[in-house]
């Protein structure tokens, strides 16, 4: 009964379901409360799993839009001021793989880093084009994003 649970919560969970914690937390919860014969063991087995869960899940889409945000700063950080390339992320799970194009709007120069302005679009769909705006600095030999949590709808797992 826990590993079919498991299961369906991983499935769940790449499927993007915000719900995934509760379902996994209540599949498992009641599992072990059936097979103890205690409610108040199956209530804390599944509490803890909805919390391990809703971590696991939020640190997995975190780890998904940092490998984003690098593909897009690696593409930029090679581009001149004004010009442009295309993007391209290649997940390990093939769902949400995306691309769009990144443009160097301008350079934002000081002693203390390197920085870039950058617009970037994300294509979806052919018709549904969305476009950004982020800045991303020169970290040692290689280029990130300059915010650590960028206040838009986009990157919904640091909101």
């Amino acid at each position: 009964m826990i590993g079919r649970g498991v299961a369906l919560a991983a499935l769940l969970g790449l499927a993007g379901c915000s719900s995934v914690a509760s379902i996994a937390g209540l599949v498992t919860g009641g599992g072990a409360g059936v097979a103890t014969g205690s409610p108040a063991v199956g209530y804390a087995v599944g509490i803890g799993v909805t919390t391990v869960t809703s971590e696991a899940v939020k640190y997995y889409g975190r780890r998904r839009q940092q490998a984003e945000q690098d593909a897009i700063a690696a593409t930029a950080g090679d581009l001149p001021e004004g010009g442009a390339a295309p993007w391209r992320i290649r997940h390990d799970i093939p769902l949400g793989n995306e691309h769009g194009e990144v443009r160097i709007v301008r350079r934002i120069g000081s002693p203390l880093a390197d920085c870039r302005e950058i617009a970037f679009s994300v294509e979806n769909l052919p018709e549904a084009t969305a476009w950004y705006t982020a800045s991303i600095c020169k970290q040692t030999a290689r280029w990130k994003w300059a915010a650590a949590e960028p206040a838009v709808e986009r990157w919904g797992f640091l909101q």
